[in-house]
């Protein structure tokens, strides 16, 4: 499809076009037209949709011609459209421009690009919710109270003499307490949204024959990595990703973790460590139909040197005879038991308390700026339960404003002035 947006998307259409007789450019419309060379002569049938402004994608007018898509046909049409007077998009221009002509906010400007970015389903139906506006409306009751406490204060500070009366405590903790409440469970979510934007690295590390490459198999469903009852197998790094409850997980077979005695192996081994150093989380795992072996509890020590870890107990269908030194997660590699389990711990190692409902942070940016607001709110509280004077806890309200506004855009003094004047009886 070519899209051609501005004041003269038609008449360019029009240069590139043989539209039927009696064409009417009619708003949210298809219609057949041929497209054709400089000289008249068809190229191809195209379907043509028209979007006046302000009701289009970048709320300006827009052409859609949409191809059978053969990258030549697609070319030709960019190439023909140029020498009509049109111009290359720069990349993300026409959502600039969307936002630019109040078409949609900057959350939803970068839930499309998370859209498009997508690796998994779940991660495009999160991205589609919030380029829908989920996070501006969640957003967007916080703010408005935000503003409602401010005007309240600044018109009992500047209207003093007109008898309007200053808020107290009892009525400004309530406030603020109640935008605590929403906001925090917001921010906090990112821990979990963290995961669906960027994936997670999940280093599988153990001692040879523990079955760690089985368990590897297994965690993808499918046979990956090739097993055998011969110990040093795997030499090499074995990456896979696969998508785990809509979060991409990378996993990582290293090879197993002893005294080797060539130099492959030995590299294999230098790898595994690096592995450990640059994943999110490593399994640790172990043998349960064994006793644990010296290399067993240097390995622990080291991973849990590393950062996060689980330790899993693999071959849990035999007999077990392993006695590590802490919870060990018990699982088969062969019977899929304790597999499921693992799954849902290796989520919940980096998101426990998170509420797995439709809205949550994906977003760095969304994230830092939400803990501000967060923040300058609870200095604010604070300040109201000192009793201090209502211009430093303007200070604290206008710094949550601030972060609110760089989500969703500016508020300015008018925004303010309107609603005190809305709100209070002054200047009869």
């Amino acid at each position: 499809m070519i899209r051609i947006s501005g004041e003269r998307a038609r008449e360019v259409a029009s240069a590139i076009l043989r539209l039927p007789e009696g064409w009417q450019w009619k708003p949210w419309c298809a219609g057949l037209a041929m497209l054709v060379d400089c000289g008249g002569e068809p190229v191809d049938q195209v379907v043509v949709t028209y979007f006046a402004k302000p009701k289009s994608y970048t709320g300006e007018d827009v052409v859609e011609i949409s191809c059978h898509g053969a990258p030549v046909v697609l070319a030709f049409a960019v190439e023909r459209a140029c020498e009509a007077g049109a111009r290359l998009a720069e990349p993300g221009e026409f959502t600039l421009r969307a936002f630019l002509n109040g078409r949609i906010d900057l959350p939803q400007a970068e839930a499309i690009r998370d859209l498009i970015e997508a690796t998994t389903l779940y991660q495009a139906k999160v991205a589609a919710r919030q380029a829908a506006g989920g996070l501006s409306r969640r957003i967007s009751p916080i703010k408005e109270k935000l503003l409602e406490l401010i005007s309240l204060l600044e018109a009992g500070i500047d209207f003093a003499e007109d008898d309007i009366p200053v808020a107290g405590r009892e009525d400004i903790m309530p406030r603020l307490e109640g935008m605590l409440a929403e906001i925090r469970p917001l921010a906090a979510s990112y821990a979990y949204g963290r995961l669906v934007a960027g994936g997670l690295a999940v280093a599988i590390v153990g001692r040879p024959n523990v079955g760690k490459s089985s368990l590897f198999n297994r965690l993808l469903e499918q046979d990956r990595a090739i097993v055998t009852d011969i110990p040093g197998t795997t030499r090499d790094l074995i990456s896979e990703t696969t998508s785990l409850e809509g979060i991409p997980v990378r996993y990582l077979d290293t090879a197993g973790v002893r005294e080797a005695a060539e130099l492959i192996e030995s590299l294999g081994i230098e790898r595994t460590y690096q592995a450990m150093a640059d994943a999110d989380l490593t399994l640790a795992v172990i043998d349960l139909s064994e006793p644990l072996t010296e290399a067993d509890l240097q390995l622990i020590e080291k991973v849990r040197e590393q950062g996060k870890y689980i330790i899993v107990g693999n071959k849990a269908d035999l007999p077990r005879r392993a006695e590590p030194p802490e919870l060990a997660l018990a699982v088969s590699a062969l019977t899929g038991e304790g597999i499921a389990e693992l799954r849902r711990q290796i989520v919940n190692t980096f998101a426990p308390d998170v509420a797995w409902g439709t809205s949550f942070i994906t977003n760095v940016r969304h994230a830092r700026l939400l803990e501000e607001c967060r923040d300058q709110l609870e200095k604010a509280l604070e300040t109201a339960r000192q009793g201090l004077p209502h211009e430093l806890l303007l200070v604290d309200l206008y710094a949550a404003l601030a972060a609110v506004d760089s989500l969703t855009g500016a508020t300015t003094a008018e925004d303010i002035l309107g609603r005190i004047f809305s709100t209070f009886c002054i200047g009869k």
